[in-house]
């Protein structure tokens, strides 16, 4: 029986990543991953139990990594529009890290891979939860239904966001996201869900 190497499970993961993100799905085979990582097809078969296996293990470690750095210095207690803006920043600063991970996340959480009804309540999950039923609760921000509300919270956050990976705009001109840019975005989107 072969030892499992580290390195050589990081090396399969970052490929995979590289290959879903450039050539969707469809283009990862074990077989094509294997010649991109320089290492036999059966070596895959060590870590990942096959293609599916590779796959959820790969979004489940991306979305644990994403939700770890977004509850960095969170509570759900606090204020919310400091809490908001830590939401932003802590995004931030996840996304652009490793932007080829957030490209793999999103791709992954929106394909139909993943069937939404059987999401699972996470500790995030629970704490965002209850921070917005804190923020209602203490008149802070309009109740407002679910959708309308990560609609107005975040969706300007992943246009500006998206904008400053592929460094222009919608219009080609040339984009790059600053602080002074988010708290701008940010304060408009204050604005909106306090009405």
């Amino acid at each position: 029986m072969r030892l499992k190497d580290d390195n050589k499970a990081q090396i399969i993961r970052r490929k995979a990543i590289e290959m879903i993100v450039k050539e969707g799905f469809d283009g990862l085979s074990m077989q094509k991953l294997a010649k991109s990582a320089k290492i036999s097809p059966s070596t895959i078969y060590i870590y990942f139990e096959n293609r599916e296996d590779l796959l959820n293990k790969l979004f489940m470690e991306t979305e644990a990594d994403f939700e770890k750095d977004a509850l960095r210095n969170f509570d759900p207690g606090i204020p919310f529009e400091e809490g908001l803006w830590l939401q932003w920043k802590n995004r931030y600063k996840n996304i652009t890290k490793d932007p080829l991970r957030f490209y793999f996340h999103e791709q992954f959480r929106n394909s139909p891979l993943i069937k939404h009804k059987d999401i699972k309540q996470t500790e995030f999950r629970k704490n965002i939860s209850q921070f917005v039923k804190n923020a209602v609760a203490r008149k802070e921000i309009a109740a407002l239904p679910q959708e309308i509300f990560w609609a107005i919270a975040y969706g300007p956050f992943y246009t500006l966001i998206k904008f400053h990976l592929d460094e222009s705009t919608m219009a080609g001109t040339k984009f790059s996201l600053t602080e002074q840019k988010m708290k701008q975005a940010f304060q408009l989107v204050m604005k909106s869900l306090k009405s």
